[in-house]
């Protein structure tokens, strides 16, 4: 939306999901996105319409190959490993299938079968309010859109190598192959007209290090061909025709944001430690096993979360024990000897599980997901748990079980653990007998008999993200209420607080890897309410770290009992952003301001 026009200067807002400040003349990309008409023939050779079919999957695949490879060496591998679902869209048996069904059948042109088989699909993925399944669309109508490119003799790049000088690109929307094709010395930044922070292209431009708002709607009709404009990154503002003094504020937050990186480097091997001596365990959230370097670049101490579902999605087959062992281990042995948590199968509800057969569920978060869906599943979390045990042997693992609801699931799930590891021993196969276990307290029933559960785990870890959508009953996904969704909620930090003591009156130890975890305004509340450990994207490791280092407990006590005292939300959060911003001004003195 619009915020102001005064002095020639009109002020644009959308969505920073990378940081930077840029400043350039805007180049429209004005997408072609091919959508081929229906056309049949009577006379059509079906054998030689599936070669050409066959050919221009062929031609796609060598193209996203080359992409992926180009991204691998420019930024490393977890980037590149998107474009993995890219190439699984071209091998889907399903789509292959009735694409030559219609060739053959229908004598349809391969171009409208193609389609019409993928199109209805990624529009009942895109209907759904779920960020995952959303980018599953996005995925499949890049690939596509490249197969018919190749089909149609039709560019893809809309102009993106023709770039000869730098620009600031301005477009309805850019795949994630458009992103990872960008040349950083000719585009100083882009906008979009849709998009989230969350996105593959969002991903890519932060790996890119190319500023960029998304999601600027229909305001970026506003944005014409040839205009000088300055592009926020780090808080989501463009601006047409730039005065000299915002240019010269711009050019002072540079210089802060520069101070503010050389800063954080040089943190980087010191302790999470505040300025009373009180100790705080940081540690990094993972996806993958190629994440093991941003851990270590990050100076976290090892892994609070090692989300295992990205080995079973966006495939055909289930991993099996062998490849799951040796990703476990890669990670398990590059971070000995410090602690690397592996939280067991979280799909279900959110995620996507094509290999189960899972039935429609009117909710699917309160539905056969997690712990729940392992436990009936039970060769697959056997395969799993000794996939981890025998990671164990090389480094610090650590089991955690996610969503566990009551004592019954807990004791089940500990009860196939001990048969897996008796399995081990008569194998002969070494594995860690002291290996510790912890539960994800995500839901309200957790929290509550939180002294239940610590007497049989060695940790708990919450995750606020579904503690607090579960306890409010609010979906955060839904604008509508959207708003009721508050982390400074009393009954979010009572639930907290009782898990806390709970775990410490048992003598455990308990952390929050949710979203409340990287929220600058929230870490300090967190500490004093008794959270011991922290555990964040690697990128957030830095900023949390300085934040930790300037603040004094005493205040963050403080801060806690006023939260449990009372019964304001927004009370709460407002002193919890003022303690965060006098500990560290920098990181929240920004244009916004």
């Amino acid at each position: 939306m619009s915020l102001d026009n005064k002095n020639s200067e009109l002020k644009l807002r959308g969505i920073p999901v990378s940081e930077g400040v840029s400043r350039g003349r805007v180049v429209v990309l004005n997408r072609h996105r091919i959508v081929p008409a229906k056309t049949s023939f009577e006379t059509l050779n079906p054998e030689a319409e599936e070669a050409r079919f066959l050919a221009a999957l062929d031609k796609t695949r060598q193209q996203i190959l080359e992409i992926q490879k180009r991204l691998h060496d420019k930024i490393g591998a977890k980037q590149s490993l998107i474009f993995d679902a890219h190439l699984l869209v071209l091998e889907d048996p399903a789509v292959l299938e009735e694409v030559n069904r219609k060739i053959r059948e229908e004598k349809l042109s391969s171009e409208y079968a193609l389609y019409n088989a993928t199109e209805k699909y990624a529009e009942a993925l895109s209907a759904v309010d779920d960020s995952y399944l959303s980018e599953r669309a996005a995925d499949i109508r890049d690939v596509i859109q490249r197969v018919l490119g190749n089909l149609t003799g039709q560019s893809k790049q809309y102009g993106l190598k023709d770039l000869t000088e730098p620009c600031i690109i301005v477009a309805n929307d850019l795949t994630p192959s458009d992103t990872a094709n960008l040349d950083s010395e000719k585009v100083l930044g882009f906008i979009t007209e849709i998009g989230s922070k969350t996105s593959h292209t969002a991903i890519l431009a932060r790996s890119l290090q190319i500023p960029a708002v998304l999601g600027l709607g229909k305001d970026i009709h506003e944005l014409k061909a040839g205009q000088s404009i300055l592009l926020d990154g780090f808080n989501g503002f463009v601006v047409i025709s730039p005065s000299d003094q915002l240019l010269f504020e711009y050019g002072q937050l540079v210089k802060r944001q520069n101070t503010i990186e050389t800063s954080l480097q040089k943190i980087r091997t010191e302790p999470a430690k505040t300025l009373d001596n009180h100790s705080i365990t940081l540690s990094a959230n993972i996806e993958r096993a190629t994440d093991v370097q941003a851990v270590l670049k990050s100076g976290a101490t090892g892994v609070g979360l090692f989300r295992t579902e990205f080995l079973f999605i966006n495939r055909t087959d289930l991993p099996d024990e062998e490849e799951q062992f040796q990703s476990y281990k890669k990670v398990s042995e590059a971070l000995n000897p410090e602690p690397v948590i592996i939280r067991t199968l979280d799909l279900g509800g959110d995620k996507l599980l094509s290999h189960v057969n899972v039935s429609a569920e009117m909710n699917p978060f309160l539905g056969w997901r997690a712990i729940r869906l392992c436990l009936q599943e039970k060769d697959l979390f056997r395969t799993q748990l000794r996939a981890i045990l025998r990671a164990s042997a090389f480094g610090n693992l650590k089991i955690m079980y996610p969503m566990i609801s009551g004592i019954d699931e807990l004791d089940e799930a500990n009860n196939l653990l001990e048969e897996c590891q008796q399995e081990l021993r008569v194998k002969g196969e070494k594995f860690s007998e002291k290996i510790e276990i912890g539960v994800m307290i995500e839901t309200p029933s957790a929290a509550m008999i939180s002294d239940k559960l610590a007497k049989r785990v060695h940790f708990f870890s919450i995750g606020t993200n579904d503690l607090i959508q579960y306890a409010l009953a609010v979906d955060r996904l839904n604008e509508k209420i959207a708003h009721l969704y508050e982390p400074t909620h009393p009954g979010i930090l009572r639930l907290i607080k009782t898990t806390v003591d709970a775990g410490k009156e048992n003598g455990i130890w308990t952390g929050v890897c949710g979203e409340m975890a990287s929220d600058l305004s929230m870490v300090p509340l967190l500490i004093g309410l008794g959270v011991e450990e922290l555990s964040v994207a690697s990128s957030m490791v830095p900023r949390v770290k300085m934040l930790i280092r300037n603040i004094n407990v005493t205040q963050a006590k403080e801060l806690a009992d006023f939260a449990l005292s009372s019964d304001s939300p927004k009370e709460i959060l407002r002193r919890a952003k003022k303690l965060s911003r006098e500990a560290v001004p920098n990181f929240f003195e920004t244009k916004e301001d």
